[in-house]
């Protein structure tokens, strides 16, 4: 899709401020005519960092589809297993509802997927209703009479936690999914990448560059080659400038209800070894963007250098640079997997 910015005009951008107004983000009077001026670059950006997307103020692939999603109330529409997937925030309340009462619905990601509808279905055989796995007026009624504790921390999240307690096992064999992402284009990312995947090939390791071109190159599309892969963990790297102090930032999968423990753990061992190769203290956060939220496996988006900064620059002009991140990043991973 077109990426939507400051100084752009036309309809589409008053869709995309009539949908921000609508959830209570302010715009200037002004601007409400289809002009992207300053009041909806703040408004953006306000939602995004309430969202847990990058605040840069563009409304791409993961902004847009968050905008059209929060629109989204439980009860406002009929839900069940559907191709394409429903999405929305009525998807994410159902979700953790049903994690609330001890029905796994896998990860609260507000996807309607299969393990949301074996919830469902177990839901509604456990209040003895016919386990058709449609949340009309009668489920959502009988649900919201159960009371669920969604303060309690969900099902998904326990299990997970669970399973990281246990050996993970050497990483020989395993499936790692390596993908360039967005600025795939660039020198340094591009071979950094590759160097990765060698890097991860040389202790054993299944790596596999995921090659994006065209459409594919949309952040859910490059979910999906990764899903495709099997693969026991995905690792997306970025070098794009963008804001930060020049360090490395490494995130997971994360929103303000929930967020994935083993992509957490992940996360940190990488940032660990990317400091310590590189000499910058860097930066651990979740987000919900779809590389992470839409894999099925531990998955971290790795920044190296995010931002500007003069150390920043320093690291750019250094010709291993891609083969020390490679190093760090291969040593994160190995760590994770050998528990």
């Amino acid at each position: 899709m077109r990426i939507f910015r400051l100084g752009d005009h036309g309809s589409e951008v008053g869709d995309i401020q009539q949908r921000l107004i609508s959830l209570g983000v302010p715009i200037d009077e002004a601007e409400r005519d289809g002009a992207f001026g300053p009041s909806t670059d703040a408004a953006v950006r306000a939602f995004q960092a309430v969202r847990l997307l990058r605040v840069d103020g563009l409304v791409g692939p993961d902004t847009w589809g968050q905008l059209v999603e929060a629109g989204y109330r439980l009860g406002d529409r009929t839900l069940y297993l559907h191709s394409p997937l429903f999405r929305g925030d009525d998807v994410r309340s159902l979700q953790r509802k049903l994690n609330s009462l001890g029905f796994d619905a896998g990860r609260e990601d507000g996807m309607l997927g299969i393990d949301t509808d074996v919830a469902i279905r177990e839901f509604q055989r456990n209040v003895g209703d016919e386990p058709d796995g449609i949340v009309g007026p009668h489920t959502l009624s009988v649900l919201r009479r159960m009371r669920p504790l969604e303060a309690a921390p969900s099902r998904a999240v326990v299990r997970e936690q669970e399973e990281l307690q246990g050996t993970r096992g050497p990483i020989a064999g395993r499936v790692i999914a390596v993908d360039a992402g967005d600025g795939s284009d660039d020198d340094v990312q591009r071979r950094s990448a590759e160097a990765l995947v060698e890097e991860l090939r040389a202790v054993g390791a299944d790596a596999r560059l995921l090659v994006a071109s065209g459409d594919t190159s949309a952040p859910s599309e490059r979910a999906r080659l990764a899903n495709e892969t099997g693969a026991a963990a995905s690792i997306t790297l970025e070098l794009a400038d963008r804001e930060g102090s020049g360090g490395p930032v490494c995130s997971y999968f994360g929103s303000r209800t929930t967020h994935s423990p083993s992509g957490l753990v992940l996360a940190q061992l990488i940032l660990e070894e990317l400091e310590a190769e590189l000499g910058v203290a860097g930066t651990l956060r979740p987000l919900t963007i779809a590389p992470l939220r839409e894999t099925s496996m531990p998955a971290v988006q790795v920044e190296p250098l995010a931002g500007i900064g003069e150390r920043r620059n320093e690291l750019l002009r250094d010709p291993d640079l891609p083969a020390r991140v490679a190093r760090a990043v291969a040593a994160g991973v190995g760590r994770f997997f050998s528990g």
